[in-house]
């Protein structure tokens, strides 16, 4: 985020792809899910991040003016006990060449000729402008030294309130993230009836229930996840934290795929979009076996007709999209919306690969 100085960017998508397991196409904004909760939480973490990633830019900006001014600062420091010197003698030097008796008069009479007088006057004028611009020279730092050090002053109050404001507002994405998090652990339970059910269905219809294939011709083995659900994502200690503990657990899970190394991307993401950082890895192991069989460049997600130049773009577009058109984390609404011929396999099988990073 690096630099991650970074705004929250915000993917538009739209449903569409016609085989067994449909996944969304860029264009018009799919339909969000009925129940409008978590779609408000998941909006909540989008502006709050953004408003974040915002403030965090700006501190960014005024710490640098701050570093420069005081740069600034300390080369004047370290230049003013010359300069004082200098002023002193030159005050010195003044004062001994008024001391000394040499008046107009004196001069006019000591000199043989005129010229002699014009070419000590001028002597006596370079030493006296050369004191005048000692003094000058030091009183002109002085002041910018003051002036410096009060625009630093004020730099560091802007500061001080731009980090109050990204840590307000990361207090209040965190707090969303955590309120989504718990909404969907409540309705984890319910979807998973519903997908199991879709599934006995389908099994007293006499369908095949143990494969299932994405829209891309991939086929997926169905899986059943645990009746324990999916561990709660603990957003609380930070950004930092956050990257590097989820990046480790998802480098662990798709290691010797494709995909493999790319941990710390998919948890960066999850982090920016406020999204669950097992999802979009899970998607990707049941549409293309972790990137193994993509039917499109670096389209790991069967993620409607696009491409991406590198795998790090490619993720960092699809959990935008997972957070622009799908909420939170996984539900069975959203399989519908992902997968709707096949949903109930599609989302047994992500939640199942969910709980095993």
């Amino acid at each position: 985020m690096t630099n991650h100085a970074r705004l929250v960017r915000i993917f538009a998508l739209c449903c569409g792809v016609a085989v067994a397991c449909c996944c969304v196409l860029f264009g018009a904004a799919p339909a969000l899910a009925e129940d409008s909760s978590l779609d408000e939480l998941q909006q909540k973490v989008q502006e709050t991040s953004e408003a974040y990633e915002s403030a965090k830019s700006e501190l960014e900006d005024v710490q640098a003016k701050i570093d420069e001014n005081e740069q600034r600062i300390a080369e004047l420091e370290a230049q003013i006990p010359d300069q004082r010197k200098k002023a002193a003698d030159a005050i010195s030097a003044t004062y001994k060449m008024q001391q000394g008796g040499s008046s107009l008069i004196t001069l006019l009479l000591s000199a043989e000729d005129f010229n002699e007088f014009v070419t000590t006057m001028s002597y006596l004028n370079v030493i006296s402008s050369k004191n005048a611009d000692a003094l000058t020279e030091l009183v002109s730092m002085q002041d910018e030294l003051e002036s410096t050090k009060a625009e630093l002053q004020k730099e560091r109050e802007s500061a001080e309130d731009k980090l109050a404001e990204a840590q307000k507002a990361m207090q209040e994405a965190t707090a969303a993230r955590e309120a989504a998090q718990a909404a969907a652990d409540e309705q984890e339970k319910q979807d998973q009836e519903a997908a199991q059910a879709a599934i006995q269905q389908a099994q007293a219809a006499g369908q095949n229930t143990s494969t299932g294939t994405t829209s891309s011709g991939n086929t997926f083995e169905v899986e059943t996840p645990t009746d324990g659900g999916t561990s709660n994502v603990d957003w609380s200690d930070g950004e930092q934290e956050f990257v590097s503990s989820w990046g480790a657990r998802i480098d662990a899970y798709l290691a010797g795929s494709p995909l493999a190394g790319h941990g710390a991307t998919f948890a960066q993401a999850a982090w920016d979009y406020g999204v669950d950082p097992r999802w979009s890895p899970a998607i990707a192991c049941i549409e293309s076996s972790k990137g193994l069989y993509c039917f499109l460049p670096h389209n790991a997600w069967g993620w409607g007709n696009s491409s991406w130049p590198d795998w790090d773009t490619a993720i960092r577009a699809h959990v935008a999209g997972l957070a622009s058109g799908y909420g939170y984390t996984i539900s069975y609404e959203a399989a519908k919306r992902y997968c709707p011929p096949n949903a109930a396999f599609w989302y047994s099988s992500v939640l199942a690969q969910m709980q095993r990073i």
